[in-house]
């Protein structure tokens, strides 16, 4: 008998998300009865707003809902991302520009589809989302790390981008606020690093999900509305997921020139048609409707990073920059490496990260998912009483 041909060698070499690999791992003893607190997930604790939840129901109600529509999405709801990616991106943009898609990641993958050949390098600022160099990688693109550290408050630069470019650059993934790291570029930061995108013809990539969460003041200023020459050769990636608390609901999009909305519009037409209709008019309840929760929930957040960041700075050997954005702390760790610690002496946050897992029962993702080892990613999108327990348990373990 002939021996049955391998599996494909592209899909074979992606990794797992290490991030939801975690949280599986965290659910999986919190099922068995272990007390373990997970800062794992990147998901609001949050319910979806009762008024999102209302017109879904109310849409099950009717038949138009139960058929095919358009596989870019529902027109009324094009519309809807089309003035929100003015109100917020300062950028006008026709409907026919915007591509309704199952969540954030869908919109990512598509993204490098539309933009990246083979071989084409892709400048991926680290500490960066793990899916980004996964979707990179299906699309036979090569991703190019450029690293900042906690002593830059995680923020490339135009010459560390600068010096990673070649002649096989062809785009550059851009995030603010990022995750994992919740850094926020300034405003004379995005624009130095947009004109830099535009002298050199480089596509950007930005993705904005996390622009409505932002604190002290600061507002995350699109790459499009910073340098409005950057429009012809950026595509936004965005969803409902993280403001609004709709994670399971997989509603994202993508926004970006006409002829990239085309190509990626193309392979959506075959890859899966249009968004789950239901879906699609919560979205567009959850972008037209009021804001009140909304607000209220970035309050929350607020409130819970400035207790996670201050009870984590307790503990020596750990430096937390201050993130202005999104709802992760990301401490550097490396003080607490090569160092014994109940028997055990880590020398990788990989390492780290399962000793303290083991030994406090607190899930945390280690570095070496986002780049770097030497950093740990700690959601606090849990609630309050949670993640002060957590943290807590993390300053007794690493007690002098």
């Amino acid at each position: 008998m002939t021996e049955r041909a391998p599996l494909s060698r592209k899909l074979s070499a992606i990794a797992e998300s290490a991030t939801l690999k975690v949280d599986a791992k965290a659910k999986a003893l919190q099922a068995a009865g272990r007390p373990v607190i997970s800062y794992a997930a990147g998901e609001p604790d949050f319910a979806t707003p009762q008024f999102i939840v209302d017109a879904a129901a109310e849409a099950l109600h009717d038949p138009a809902n139960f058929r095919y529509t358009p596989a870019a999405g529902l027109p009324v709801l094009r519309e809807a991302i089309a003035a929100k990616t003015l109100r917020d991106s300062g950028l006008e943009v026709d409907p026919s520009q915007v591509i309704v898609t199952n969540g954030g990641k869908q919109a990512v993958y598509q993204a490098f589809q539309a933009v990246v050949n083979p071989g084409d390098e892709v400048l991926l600022p680290a500490p960066y989302w793990t899916t980004y160099p996964e979707a990179i990688a299906l699309a036979d693109g090569i991703p190019v790390e450029v690293f900042a550290g906690a002593d830059q408050d995680y923020k490339v630069t135009v010459e560390q981008l600068e010096a990673a470019r070649t002649e096989r650059t062809t785009a550059l993934v851009f995030v603010s606020p990022s995750n994992p790291t919740g850094a926020v570029y300034t405003p004379e930061e995005t624009k130095a690093i947009g004109e830099w995108a535009v002298e050199h013809g480089i596509w950007i990539i930005s993705d904005e999900i996390y622009q409505n969460l932002v604190y002290q003041g600061v507002r995350a200023v699109s790459i499009v509305e910073a340098v409005p020459d950057a429009a012809g050769q950026t595509i936004l990636v965005n969803g409902v997921a993280k403001t609004y608390a709709m994670t399971g609901w997989r509603l994202g999009w993508m926004v970006g020139p006409a002829d990239a909305i085309k190509v990626a519009g193309n392979l959506q037409s075959h890859l899966c048609s249009n968004v789950n209709n239901i879906a699609q008019r919560a979205a567009l309840a959850a972008l037209t409707g009021p804001q009140t929760e909304v607000e209220q929930m970035r309050l929350a957040f607020d409130r819970r990073r400035k207790l996670i960041v201050g009870e984590l700075s307790k503990i020596e050997g750990v430096m937390v920059p201050n993130p202005l954005g999104a709802f992760y702390a990301y401490p550097d760790v490396r003080g607490l490496l090569g160092r014994e610690w109940h028997g055990s002496t880590p020398t990788t946050s990989l390492e780290l990260a399962d000793l303290i897992l083991e030994k406090a029962e607190v899930a945390v993702v280690p570095g070496e998912a986002f780049g770097p080892s030497g950093y740990l990613r700690l959601s606090y999108a849990l609630g309050d009483e949670a993640l002060l327990e957590g943290v807590r348990r993390m300053q007794e373990l690493f007690a002098s």
